[in-house]
């Protein structure tokens, strides 16, 4: 078993930040090792939320995960809003930022992550926008395998894209561990041997959520219901095949009490501490 190789500068198991629980965790921290903010939601705030965000970042560790920059897109790369983010990061001295393998804007935003064609052609046009976006943050971004619902074009199989797409930029991975299993069933493929085939010294960290069940063999990626049986399954698979990453909870939409996303967190916490004492006693058996 390889522990996970990556020097990241987060740890743990973290949480998406909401403006609907930040008044409560700022006067109340719970314990959390790293949180998750949209940049787009976040670059404008101002006033006391504004104050509170600042206090909450120099106290604790924080990434960027991007909504709207659109990778897989025809149209120009935002430039402009790059630059907005690497000066966001530099504000809050957050580290990491992470975007979604999909495009969401054509003459426009789109309002929803569509799916890029697998296909050689998509890989090399995606692959530099990437390393444009590298380029102007001076640093590596993680890319995001995300969920699909349909493959127009299609050339080569999902992970042999994914993967394609992470060797020609030279980027890193955010693991969605959800997103492997909403697609394993959607598509039809095995959800282990998916995840076996991700580069994983390229992991930065990892999403976990949960989803809704349109019908046995359609499931749709919401973030807005409990993480089930099976995907926490697949997360503590990931560790013994990888190691122990930092891992987030997601919750998007029908946002529960905070005591409640903290008991997902645990969840996480838990799985990621039966790892390290099942490794910790077989460092000690070995001769």
């Amino acid at each position: 078993m390889n522990a996970h190789p990556l020097d990241n500068p987060i740890n743990g198991a973290g949480l998406g930040l909401r403006r609907q629980f930040l008044s409560q965790i700022a006067d109340n921290p719970p314990e959390i090792g790293f949180y998750e903010v949209a940049p787009e939601n976040w670059i404008t705030l101002g006033g006391k939320l504004g104050k509170q965000f600042r206090a909450m970042t120099e106290r604790h560790d924080f990434v960027c995960h991007g909504l709207s920059l659109s990778l897989g897109s025809t149209d120009p790369l935002d430039v402009g809003l790059v630059t907005a983010i690497k000066q966001f990061m530099q504000e809050h001295r957050i580290k990491l930022y992470s975007e979604h393998l999909s495009y969401c804007s054509k003459d426009g935003h789109l309002y929803d992550l569509m799916p890029i064609p697998f296909t050689e052609a998509a890989v090399q046009h995606v692959a530099q926008r990437i390393r444009q976006v590298q380029d102007i943050l001076g640093q590596k971004i993680a890319l995001e395998n995300v969920s699909y619902y349909a493959a127009p074009g299609q050339e080569m199989a999902e992970i042999e894209f994914f993967n394609a797409v992470v060797n020609e930029a030279d980027c890193n991975v955010l693991l969605d561990i959800n997103n492997i299993y909403v697609n394993s069933v959607n598509h039809g493929y095995d959800a282990e041997a998916f995840l076996k085939a991700i580069p994983a010294n390229r992991i930065s960290y990892a999403h976990i959520a949960g989803h809704y069940v349109e019908a046995e063999d359609f499931l749709v990626d919401t973030h807005g219901a409990a993480v089930i049986d099976p995907v926490w399954k697949l997360l503590a698979k990931a560790y013994e095949g990888y190691g122990v990453f930092p891992t987030l909870l997601e919750r998007d939409f029908n946002i529960p009490e905070l005591s409640e996303l903290m008991r997902e967190v645990g969840v996480i916490k838990a799985i990621q501490n039966a790892w390290q004492s099942q490794h910790a006693r077989q460092s000690v058996l070995s001769p």
